[in-house]
C-alpha cells in the first residue's frame, strides 16, 4: 500500500490522500500524523472505498510523517462513527474526534513524577506544614494533586521536598488497574433476578448482537442482575462498558462494584484529570481495562475486545447530548452492541415509550423484575391538592408533608422532599419598579443562589454578585425572590422543623464523585435527616431509613413546550418515589399539586403505569412524534439578531416540499438569546418513510451562511427551547 485516505479531524476538510513512505506499517484505523501546509495534524486511515475523494496521482502525494503509537480503531468502532455522522447529520470527523478523545494517550508510554512522604520532619515546623504532613499521609500524587489533598499552597510542598519530608517517586503513567474478580464474591439473586441474569450471560457466551430492555421496579435489584453477565465476560476475557447519566451516581456503584468484584472498575466522565483519562484511555484500547463505567462519550472508547454494554437508567435524557454531535447515547450503546455483535443491556423502572415499543414490535427481548428485592414492598402514595391544602402564607409545603417529615424524625427515619429547582428562587426582582434580573447572554432569568450570595444563569454560566439595592432605581432593600428553589425549601424546612438536619443534594453540592460519596456516607450514618433535592437524587440511591418522599411541586414538569412532559414527569416522580421504602420499613409518598387530575398525577397516584404509557402511546400515535414519527429541529444563530433572522428566512425560502414531512418556521427559538446567540429555529416532523436525513442534507447543501452564522441540525430532539 503506498497510499492512504486519511479522515483529517477538522470538520471543513474533506477525505484527503497520502503517500506511505517505504518502511511505514499502516492499515485502515491506524492513527498517523499528515501534513497540511505548514502544520501536522491528526488523521485516520480509513477504507478508500467508504470515502469520497479526489484521486490524486501518487508521485503528487505528500508523505504521512508518522504512526501514533496506539492500536488502530477497529472496523466496529468506525462503521460506528459512519453511522452516526451519518444519522445525526454531523461531519465524520466531528464524531471521529470524540473516538480520540485524549490527546495525551495519542503520544505513547509516559512517565510521571509523584511525591509522597518519607517518615521525616522538616527543620522548623509550621502550622502549614504540620496540617499537610497529617493529611498527606498514606498519598502519593503529583505537586497540585496533593495541594487540593492537604488545603495548602503549592510552595508549602515544595518547601517540604526541599527538607526531605516529601520525596519524588517515578511512576508509569499507564500503570494497569487492579484485576476485576469475577467470582470475588457471591450476590444472592433471587429467583426473577437468577432468571434474567441467566438469561444475559448467555447472550454474552455466544457473542452475538442481542438487545435487552431490564424492566424492573424501583429497588428490584437491576445492578445484582446484570453484574452476572459482567461476570461472564470477565470470565471469557472480553471488556464491558456500563453507561450511567450522572457523575454523582458514579461513587454508589464504585461502592457496590468493589463489593461484588474485589477492585474498581476504570471510570470515564468528564471530571477525570488528564493524566487519569490518558490511562484510562490506553487500558481500553490496549485491552487491559476491563470494565469501564462512565458517562456518555465513553461510548466511542476504542475497546479492544467489547463482549457487553449495559446502559443503566436508560430513560434519563443526560444520555442525549445538547451540543456538538447531538447524539442519544442509548441508542448510539445499542448501534455500538450491534456493530461489535455483542449483547446491549437497557436498564430502568421508567423505560423510555421508544424503548418500550421496540420492545413491543420484537426489535428488544423485555425482561421483567416486577418486585423489590428482599420482600420490600413499593411504597404507598397519595395526593395533596394545594388548591384544597394550601401552605401557610409565604411557605410552599403543605402541612400533611410537614406533618409527615415530623413524624419520620420522632421515628428516627429520612425523609426526601424532590423539586427540579436549583438555587434559592428561580426570580429576583424590584418591588420598587418591577426590575427583574435578566440573563446579559440568554433570554433567562438570574437564579438567585444564597448558598453562595450569587445570581446565576443555569443556561450560559453567567454570575453576578446578589445586589444590596436594586441596579435599576437604585432603592435598597427591596429585592424580593419569587417562586421556590430548593434552598428555599431547605430553610422553610428549618424554619418549620428546627430540629431536623437538613442537606441539599444538588448538581451545585455534589458536583464531583468525592462530594457524592460524603454525601452517601453521611446519609447511611443517619447524620441527615431530610434531604431536599432535584432529579440528582431521583436514581441510584438506597437508603434502607429514608421512609417518606414529598413531592414539592409535581406541575412544574409538565408547563412549556416539550413534546416529552408527561413522560419526563412520569419518570422523574416515579423515579423519586421509588427511594421510599426500600429497606424493611414501609415507604410513604406525597405528591403535592394543583392539577390531581392530570392523567400523569392520576396515574401516578393509582400506581398504574401502564394505563399512563398506554394513553401516552395512544396520544404519539395520533400525533405522528416518535416512535411512530420523526422529529427534527434545525437552529440558526449568530451573535446578531438580525443576521440571524435573514439566515433563517433565506434558509426558509429553499425548504422541501416532501410529502408526509412538515416543517414548521422559522420561528424565534423559545431560549431566543443563549450564549451571547440569537437563535432561530425550525421544526420537522415526518412520517418514519420519508428519508428524514437526506432531505435535511440536501435543503442544507443548498444554501451558504456568512461566517458568523452557525446551523445546527437536531435529530430525535429532546430540549425545545
Amino acid at each position: 500500500m503506498n497510499r492512504v485516505r486519511c479522515l483529517v479531524l477538522n470538520a471543513a476538510l474533506g477525505p484527503l490522500d497520502y503517500r506511505v513512505p517505504d518502511g511505514m506499517d499502516i492499515g485502515p484505523g491506524s492513527v498517523v500524523e499528515c501534513p497540511l501546509g505548514p502544520r501536522t495534524v491528526i488523521g485516520i486511515v480509513w477504507e478508500a472505498e467508504r470515502l469520497p475523494g479526489t484521486d490524486v496521482p501518487v508521485e503528487k502525494l505528500r508523505n504521512l510523517r508518522g504512526v501514533l503509537p496506539v492500536p488502530p480503531l477497529s472496523a466496529p468502532l468506525r462503521r460506528l462513527i459512519e453511522w452516526a455522522a451519518d444519522y445525526y447529520v454531523a461531519s465524520l470527523a466531528s464524531v471521529a474526534r470524540m473516538a480520540l478523545s485524549s490527546g495525551g494517550a495519542l503520544k505513547g508510554p509516559a512517565t510521571m513524577t509523584e511525591y509522597r512522604l518519607t517518615g521525616g520532619l522538616p527543620e522548623r515546623m509550621t502550622p502549614q506544614r504540620h496540617a499537610a504532613i497529617e493529611a498527606l499521609e498514606g498519598e502519593q500524587a503529583n505537586i497540585r494533586e496533593l495541594s487540593g489533598i492537604a488545603g495548602v499552597s503549592e510552595g508549602v510542598l515544595r518547601g517540604l521536598v526541599n527538607q526531605g519530608v516529601l520525596e519524588p517517586v517515578e511512576v508509569d503513567c499507564d500503570r494497569p488497574y487492579d484485576a476485576a474478580r469475577p467470582d470475588f464474591a457471591e450476590i444472592a439473586l433471587n429467583a426473577e433476578q437468577r432468571e434474567a441474569s441467566d438469561i444475559f450471560a448467555a447472550a454474552v457466551r455466544k457473542a452475538e448482537f442481542a438487545p435487552f430492555l431490564l424492566d424492573g421496579v424501583t429497588g428490584s435489584g437491576k445492578t445484582e442482575t446484570y453484574f452476572e453477565p459482567i461476570a461472564e465476560a470477565l470470565r471469557m476475557g472480553w471488556q464491558v462498558l456500563v453507561l450511567l447519566p450522572e457523575i454523582a451516581l458514579t461513587e454508589n456503584f464504585l461502592h457496590r462494584f468493589e463489593e461484588r468484584f474485589g477492585a474498581a472498575p476504570v471510570l470515564w466522565h468528564s471530571s477525570l484529570k488528564s493524566t487519569e483519562r490518558r490511562r484510562a484511555y490506553r487500558a481500553v484500547s490496549e485491552g487491559t481495562g476491563q470494565v469501564v463505567v462512565g458517562a456518555r462519550s465513553a461510548l466511542f472508547l476504542p475497546f479492544a475486545k467489547l463482549g457487553l454494554i449495559v446502559v443503566d437508567e436508560a430513560h434519563e435524557t443526560s444520555f442525549k447530548q445538547e451540543d456538538g454531535v447531538r447524539y442519544n447515547a442509548r441508542d448510539v450503546a445499542v448501534m455500538r452492541g450491534h456493530f461489535e455483535k455483542v449483547p446491549v443491556v437497557l436498564a430502568s423502572a421508567t423505560p423510555a415509550l421508544e424503548s418500550l415499543q421496540m420492545a413491543e414490535s420484537g426489535i428488544y427481548r423485555k425482561i421483567d423484575l416486577p418486585s423489590r428485592f428482599g420482600g420490600a414492598e413499593l411504597p404507598a402514595i397519595d395526593t395533596i391538592d394545594l388548591t384544597q391544602e394550601k401552605p401557610p402564607h409565604g411557605m410552599w409545603l403543605a402541612q400533611r408533608l410537614v406533618d409527615g417529615i415530623e413524624d419520620r424524625l420522632e421515628r428516627g427515619e429520612q425523609s426526601l422532599l424532590f423539586l427540579n429547582r436549583r438555587g434559592y428562587a428561580p426570580l429576583t426582582l424590584c418591588r420598587n419598579c418591577g426590575f427583574r434580573y435578566q440573563c446579559p447572554n440568554c433570554s433567562a432569568w438570574l437564579v438567585e443562589h444564597r448558598f453562595t450570595r450569587r445570581l446565576a444563569c443555569h443556561h450560559c454560566g453567567h454570575e453576578a454578585p446578589a445586589p444590596q439595592a436594586c441596579t435599576e432605581c437604585g432603592e435598597p432593600d427591596c429585592l424580593v425572590a419569587c417562586g421556590p428553589g430548593v434552598e428555599r425549601i431547605a430553610d422553610e424546612v428549618a424554619e418549620r422543623l428546627p430540629q431536623a438536619r437538613v442537606f441539599v443534594a444538588t448538581s451545585d453540592t455534589l458536583n464531583s464523585p468525592g462530594r457524592a460519596a460524603e454525601f452517601i456516607a453521611a446519609v447511611e450514618a443517619c447524620e441527615v435527616d431530610v434531604i431536599v433535592g432535584t432529579q440528582l437524587v431521583t436514581k441510584g440511591f438506597h437508603f434502607p431509613d429514608l421512609t417518606l418522599v414529598g413531592v414539592v411541586d409535581a406541575d412544574l414538569g409538565l408547563e412549556g413546550g416539550d413534546l416529552r412532559a408527561g413522560e419526563r414527569t412520569y419518570q422523574q416522580v416515579a423515579q423519586v418515589a421509588g427511594r421510599a421504602g426500600r429497606g424493611s420499613k414501609p415507604g410513604e409518598v406525597l405528591i403535592q399539586t394543583r392539577h390531581p387530575e392530570a392523567p400523569v398525577i392520576a396515574a401516578l397516584a393509582a400506581g398504574d403505569r401502564d394505563a399512563f404509557y398506554s394513553a401516552e402511546t395512544e396520544m404519539r400515535r395520533e400525533a405522528g412524534a416518535p416512535p411512530f414519527g420523526r422529529w427534527a429541529a434545525i437552529t440558526v444563530s449568530s451573535e446578531d439578531d438580525a443576521e440571524a433572522r435573514e439566515a433563517a428566512n433565506r434558509l426558509g425560502a429553499f425548504r422541501p416540499q416532501v410529502e408526509d414531512c412538515l416543517i414548521l418556521g422559522p420561528a424565534p427559538a423559545p431560549m431566543a438569546l443563549l450564549r451571547g446567540r440569537y437563535r432561530y429555529r425550525f421544526l420537522i416532523n415526518a412520517r418514519r418513510s420519508v428519508q428524514l436525513q437526506d432531505e435535511i442534507r440536501r435543503w442544507l447543501a443548498q444554501v451558504d451562511h456568512p461566517p458568523g452564522v452557525r446551523v445546527a441540525v437536531d435529530i430525535d430532539p429532546y430540549s425545545f427551547v
